[in-house]
């Protein structure tokens, strides 16, 4: 197979994946990069979601809770949360484990992160009709 042929295969498996955890939100965030940053978002599909989140070790459930936690841990990914709320709502965790997950994040990473984490979610909740809880 080409160099090119493993390619595209590469990003066409990161697309159902993506499709499958992040839905419409993550479609949205590579066309966002189209016309600044197309091999970003190729990247992101053929290598985070193709190879990373394909891997059978963790399930879908498992790998949003611990990308809510790190992204909390940063700090300033409100927006990058917002995706993976979403995900985390599609691959099965409820709105509750969700705020309970970012209620732990405290003990590790600081009220401050965690409240702006959880403000995400609640954005999330309220844009799918889930709130109040």
């Amino acid at each position: 197979m080409s160099e090119n042929a493993e390619r595209q295969q590469r990003f066409e498996q990161g697309m159902g994946v993506l499709d499958a955890v992040d839905g419409e939100a993550g479609a949205n965030v590579i066309k966002a990069l189209e016309d600044i940053s197309p091999e970003l978002g190729h990247q992101v599909v053929a290598w985070g979601f193709g190879e990373i989140y394909a891997r059978p070790e963790l399930a879908p459930r498992d790998r949003q809770l611990v990308t809510l936690g790190m992204l909390t841990a940063l700090g300033g990914c409100e927006p990058q949360l917002e995706v993976h709320v979403n995900a985390a709502l599609n691959v099965g965790l409820t709105p509750q484990q969700i705020v309970e997950a970012l209620l732990h994040s405290a003990v590790y990473c600081g009220f401050p992160r965690a409240i702006n984490a959880t403000f995400a979610a609640k954005k999330v909740f309220d844009e799918r009709g889930l709130l109040p809880l």
